[in-house]
């Protein structure tokens, strides 16, 4: 690939997530919720309750991150946390009812989202997206070290 393809695709990956995100931040505000916090929650309301390590991997964020959004989501009464049985340093994070609440007008906002960003694209396409999403992810994350000190 020369430099210039190259360039014009991790332009468009770079504008595409950083839109995105300021999409999400902007959907997010009116529910009180910051990026990374829906996440959070859908993904308990996938998974049901999970240690707080567990919810961390899961997420692909470090577990301070994980720390401090439990903790905020804990003051607005979204989840709530419990001592894990196996092991008393480790909590348990589950959904309140007000969480599940939220993360009903989270799943709204997410399909609405979707939605946007994909206007335009034939079915077929957007059928394709996430796995094709998921690959480019893939390689990133598998990848990067050895290709940067191939080349």
């Amino acid at each position: 690939m020369d430099f210039e393809q190259a360039d014009a695709l991790n332009q468009a990956i770079r504008l595409l997530t950083l839109r995105h995100r300021a999409r999400a931040a902007a959907l997010l505000a009116p529910l009180g919720l910051h990026p990374g916090q829906e996440a959070f929650l859908l993904e308990l309301d996938r998974t049901g309750p999970m240690i707080q390590a567990q919810l961390s991997e899961a997420l692909g964020c470090e577990p301070p991150s994980v720390t401090l959004m439990t903790r905020k989501l804990e003051a607005s009464g979204h989840v709530r946390r419990t001592p894990a049985p196996s092991d008393k340093r480790a909590s348990i994070v589950e959904l309140t009812d007000s969480g599940k609440v939220l993360t009903e007008q989270v799943k709204r906002m997410w399909c609405a989202l979707a939605e946007e960003t994909v206007t335009g694209l034939p079915a077929q396409t957007i059928t394709e997206l996430p796995s094709l999403l998921n690959t480019l992810t893939g390689n990133v994350d598998t990848r990067h070290s050895r290709r940067l000190h191939d080349g």
